[in-house]
């Protein structure tokens, strides 16, 4: 069995671990732990005693210290579920060798094709080696790239002493696709001082700041009457939802905001004359946006039902995660030796925030700083996931390099 990153990240993709939103179980599939035996089995290969995967699906390991200094334990961690919105299983993953440019076609699919026009960042990628799906399936470098680039940097870290190093912790968990990524983290047995996913995009980027974010799920209960007697006392509640939907701002919506721009995005709506759901998510990068929206949601709601007399509606927030630069804004050191690292692999480190959310954002709230490091994947959760040989390493190389700057300034 061979230990570099690629070898690594293409054992992994073809393991099926897609989550599943509408399971109550932790895990939410099964299927996510044959991914996490085969890290346990490699972690002890590396020479890990203690790695193991717990009944939740969460696997843990560590690094011994190899220094005398008194250096803050630091974790890098990585989910290791696909996401639900593109198929994850019989993943077939191409190479395109010393990429010569030019759009890329796949082969299972030639109406899929992934153009340097919509993936800009395919121009900084020439000579290297991408990865690609053959377009029927997602590729799951979200987040398998940083599950292959942490194995890999452990085995650099325990074969070679001349690296000192403080303790290191490693965390894979599971679910992190559908909001339960850290549901059931043991972070008093995971005992680490900081953290880092390995969660991010392009390199050379780290991101410590992103959305905050809610869900909304609105019930309608409308007057069901049959149709034939109805006139002036039906309110189907289907065309109430269908008003309510009607009536989102089109401004507020992911598909017209970028940068700092929240949004309201509605995920599902189902129903019959006299039930109907709509569930939504919220995101704004502070919390005030996230309640002015919310508002903004619920007057729309209220007006529309001024016309339905005889209807009743609930209107139910729950909060998901949180920006986790206010808990970072309190440790600067962790995201500026991440900036070191970067450099010390020689890239330009891109400090930014993610329209988006991580693990990280919920353990920073529970007392884990931890900001996310890119890992290299593009076009995420989509069958035009691409990644390229070259950026892993670099992201291998960064964990590497970022052990080490903990450990000089401790």
């Amino acid at each position: 069995m061979t230990g570099t990153v690629l070898d690594r990240f293409l054992r992994y993709v073809v393991i099926d671990t897609q989550s599943d939103p509408a399971s109550s179980t932790q895990p939410t599939t099964e299927k996510q732990k044959d991914l996490g035996r085969v890290l346990v089995a490699e972690l002890l290969e590396i020479g890990l005693s203690d790695a193991h995967l717990d009944e939740h699906g969460y696997v843990y390991a560590t690094i011994p210290a190899n220094t005398d200094k008194k250096v803050p334990v630091i974790c890098f961690c990585s989910h290791m579920d696909t996401a639900p919105d593109f198929t994850g299983k019989n993943v077939k993953p191409q190479m395109v060798k010393n990429y010569a440019g030019g759009d890329i076609q796949l082969p299972g699919d030639p109406s899929r094709v992934i153009r340097v026009s919509e993936h800009p960042q395919l121009k900084n990628q020439i000579g290297n080696d991408i990865i690609t799906t053959d377009g029927t399936t997602l590729l799951g470098a979200d987040d398998k790239a940083g599950l292959a680039e942490i194995m890999a940097a452990a085995k650099i870290l325990v074969d070679d002493p001349e690296i000192k190093h403080g303790m290191i912790k490693i965390l894979f968990t599971p679910d992190e696709e559908v909001g339960r990524g850290v549901n059931t983290v043991d972070l008093k047995k995971l005992g680490a001082d900081y953290a880092y996913t390995m969660d991010g995009e392009t390199a050379g980027h780290i991101e410590d700041e992103t959305f905050s974010a809610d869900s909304v799920d609105i019930v309608i209960a409308g007057v069901a009457i049959h149709p034939g007697f109805a006139k002036n006392r039906m309110e189907n509640s289907i065309k109430i939802a269908g008003a309510i939907i009607d009536r989102l701002p089109k401004d507020i919506a992911p598909e017209t905001t970028e940068g700092k721009q929240g949004f309201i995005h509605p995920t599902g709506v189902a129903g019959s004359m006299e039930k109907a759901a709509i569930s939504l998510i919220i995101r704004d990068f502070t919390d005030e946006g996230l309640t002015e929206k919310e508002t903004m949601l619920e007057a729309i709601v209220k007006d529309v039902m001024k016309f339905y007399p005889g209807s009743t509606y609930r209107f139910e927030v729950k909060e998901q995660y949180r920006n986790m630069k206010v808990v970072l804004d309190r440790h600067p050191e962790i995201v500026e030796n991440a900036v070191e690292a970067v450099r010390r692999v020689g890239m330009t480190p891109v400090r930014g925030s993610i329209r988006g959310g991580t693990d990280g954002s919920r353990l920073s709230f529970m007392g884990l700083p931890c900001p996310n490091i890119f890992a290299g994947g593009h076009a995420f959760h989509s069958p035009l996931e691409w990644i390229s040989r070259q950026d892993m390493e670099k992201a291998v190389g960064t964990i590497v390099e970022l052990a080490k700057v903990w450990e000089e300034r401790a």
